[in-house]
């Protein structure tokens, strides 16, 4: 059992990683190119943040926690905060692709490692697949928008066209006419009917989400260098759009409408974590880029925080003007942008939105369909995947077949399938990954103390957090006493029984992380930041509710079955020790 515990905790070391890694030989042909500077990687980051967040789930966040989202934004931006100055130490240590599974390996293990890779590629893939779905919507909009319509059984898939019929069905059933039912039931209604029939299948897909997917992973295929073109151009687009939209919106705020500020409380402002988090998940991808940069060690943790804080900024201004100009009971629709400019008959500027918006989340894929080939290089050269995935093509200098099937992964579910209900995952995969990544600093603080101090890189600032952690949480608890006495009193209360436990279990759980990091911070004086990154980040995966901690800890499952199956057996330190042996 000792030996099990030691196989599946084997390390490899900063200096291994990097030996591994350097460029081979040029007789080889097998190296990445590395073209990246430091205001690509800055691009990488707003074209990966600035999606999805700003054009569609800002509008339910700011619909259920008021003007007072804004203040979401900036504690989100914090808590990434924390992970991207530990992400970006492990990058000046690490400039080796393969993100937080690399990081995981050097501080963590094999085990922990292989578990946050299987979290990230999940991570990204549905995070993509969600994308490519939402793409296929703006640019369906916009299609009827100029009057070139596309059947519906073409734009849509097949399981909400499936499920919409029948809910369509059972409303006229009651009564209920056509013309009254909702727009998104009256288009599944139509789908499902006018889809032509083989061997009794209806055939309904989702035609625009795999075009874009197809055409992101062929830029994505062929080069950095065109991927790093297209992503700065798109990037530039959307900023001028975003700027523009700020600018106008802000000569029709009513500052009548931010009173109240926060009017759900609390409770109203957090309901959008999900939504707003999923914004910010893009600098991890910039970690990705490592054997691609210029100069790794000084651009990489530039990178990841000048792109935290542009996105933050625009996020808090973006939603004070949302609100300031309508009342923020109308946001709760999937194009809030475009509808505050309608609302106030500016439908030209609502049109430019509309249309940005096909760019931003374009540039989101992108990014994303660029870093998840990256992850399965990295873990195929430590050969826990096969090894046709580390394979570089000698023409584009890229992970081909790794792309490839990334491709596929993406844009055959977004044809056929309605993921909408996991894109929490997303979420969830991601703050698993900042937790980790924040622990595993600390857990290189500790054995590598020596090697940190004279680390010449960037190194998180070290406060010592003695005594201001359990000051923090001393802080909490009074306050939470103080203005949250109906909050703690219902999540105390036995009424509910087991249905209303198991959704305790999460927040229990963080309390008692939070109760043993307050003891080990004070006992061994542990580094501030990290300490906060990780509590904070597990705090937002609290906030995500049992049912997508159920789903993740399944896929978790599903991926140990895999690693016991293959990667135990085909690790490279595995074999390593083996032939050591004989």
């Amino acid at each position: 059992m000792s030996q099990l515990f030691k196989n599946l905790t084997r390390r490899k070391s900063a200096t291994e990683l990097l030996a591994e890694h350097q460029p081979d030989d040029s007789i080889h042909g097998s190296d990445l190119i590395r073209s990246l500077q430091l205001k690509d990687l800055i691009a990488f980051g707003i074209a990966a943040i600035v999606g999805a967040g700003i054009f569609s789930t800002i509008g339910n966040a700011s619909a259920a926690g008021g003007p007072g989202v804004s203040l979401l934004f900036i504690f989100t931006a914090i808590a990434c905060g924390f992970s991207a100055l530990c992400y970006a130490q492990f990058a000046s240590t690490i400039p080796v692709s393969g993100s937080a599974y690399t990081y995981a390996y050097a501080s963590f293990g094999e085990l922990i490692a292989w578990i946050i890779g299987w979290d990230l590629l999940m991570e990204y893939a549905i995070g993509n697949i969600a994308v490519a779905i939402s793409w296929s919507d703006y640019f369906t909009a916009v299609m009827h928008g100029v009057g070139l319509t596309i059947p519906e059984y073409l734009t849509m898939d097949f399981l909400s066209a499936s499920r919409g019929y029948q809910a369509a069905q059972e409303m006229m059933a009651q009564g209920q006419a056509f013309a009254a039912l909702p727009d998104s039931k009256q288009e599944a209604y139509l789908a499902w009917q006018q889809a032509p029939t083989i061997a009794g299948i209806k055939l309904v897909a989702d035609i625009p989400a795999l075009g874009i997917t197809i055409l992101i992973t062929y830029l994505v295929y062929i080069g950095i260098k065109e991927s790093k073109r297209t992503a700065n151009l798109l990037v530039l687009l959307k900023l001028i759009v975003i700027l523009l939209v700020i600018t106008v919106g802000a000569f029709y705020v009513r500052t009548d409408n931010w009173t109240p500020f926060a009017p759900n409380g609390i409770s109203g402002i957090l309901k959008g974590v999900s939504a707003v988090f999923f914004a910010y998940i893009g600098f991890d991808a910039i970690s990705t880029t490592a054997e691609e940069c210029e100069n790794p060690q000084r651009d990489l943790p530039r990178a990841m925080i000048f792109s935290l804080v542009i996105c933050t900024v625009l996020y808090v201004v973006l939603a004070l003007v949302l609100t300031g100009m309508v009342p923020f009971q109308e946001l709760a629709v999937g194009d809030p942008l475009a509808y505050v400019f309608s609302r106030v008959n500016l439908d030209v500027i609502a049109g430019i939105v509309a249309v940005s918006a096909i760019v931003a989340m374009a540039s989101v894929l992108l990014v994303f369909q660029y870093g998840q080939p990256r992850i399965w290089m990295t873990m195929s050269r430590d050969g826990l995947l096969p090894g046709a995935f580390s394979r570089i093509h000698p023409k584009y200098k890229t992970p081909y077949f790794a792309t490839f099937v990334t491709g596929v992964v993406v844009a055959v579910p977004a044809l056929f399938m309605n993921l909408t209900e996991v894109t929490d995952l997303t979420s969830i995969g991601t703050l698993f990954a900042f937790v980790l990544v924040c622990g595993g600093i600390l857990l290189l603080e500790e054995k590598q103390k020596v090697a940190t101090a004279t680390h010449k890189g960037f190194r998180v600032p070290y406060i010592n957090g003695k005594y201001v952690l359990p000051l923090l949480v001393l802080t909490a608890v009074v306050l939470l006493n103080q203005f949250g006495q109906a909050e703690v009193a219902a999540f105390f209360s036995m009424s509910g029984g087991w249905e209303s436990f198991q959704h305790k279990i999460p927040l229990l759980g963080f309390v008692g992380v939070t109760a043993i990091f307050t003891v080990l911070t004070f006992i061994k004086n542990l580094s501030l930041i990290p300490v906060l990154g990780l509590l904070t980040n597990l705090y937002l995966m609290t906030e995500l509710g049992i049912t997508n901690w159920t789903r993740f800890l399944v896929w978790l499952v599903l991926g140990l079955v895999i690693y016991f199956t293959y990667g135990y057996r085909n690790s490279k330190l595995n074999k390593a020790a083996a032939t050591a042996k004989v």
